[in-house]
């Protein structure tokens, strides 16, 4: 389904792997723009860290990603908590960046269960203390 303000698609495979995400089988996904659809780049395993996650993504090109992140609360509970990162360096394309832009809330709405939403344009933007700090 084709959405007039942005005329991006969403490929089916974005919402199956975010379901599969959600059951635990992946710890992250990278999207990205291809042509006019959303499509899955890359799949991180369970047993990846957030470190393996913030590597893969390009360094010059935007993306869209999901994290599942792990976390212990104070009273000592396992928690877990979706982010969805919008990711746009700034040394990525104009236009690239607003495509990117233009189309994140229509994406984000395919994927039901996002909890924490983080924009970042460099990677100090998106660093684990950021993400441990916003998921609490």
């Amino acid at each position: 389904m084709a959405n007039a303000a942005s005329g991006m698609a969403v490929e089916d495979n974005c919402k199956l792997k975010f379901l599969e995400l959600k059951r635990r089988t992946h710890r992250f996904i990278i999207f990205r723009i291809d042509g006019q659809q959303v499509v899955v780049e890359k799949l991180g395993s369970p047993q990846e860290t957030y470190e393996d996650f913030t590597a893969s993504l390009p360094a010059d090109e935007c993306r869209y990603a999901v994290f599942d992140f792990d976390f212990t609360t104070t009273e000592n509970c396992q928690k877990s908590k979706i982010f969805f990162i919008a990711w746009s360096p700034d040394s990525s394309r104009v236009r690239m960046k607003m495509v990117y832009a233009s189309s994140k809330d229509r994406f984000k709405r395919e994927l039901d269960g996002i909890q924490v939403e983080l924009q970042a344009t460099d990677p100090s933007e998106m660093s684990f203390d950021i993400i441990k700090s916003r998921a609490h």
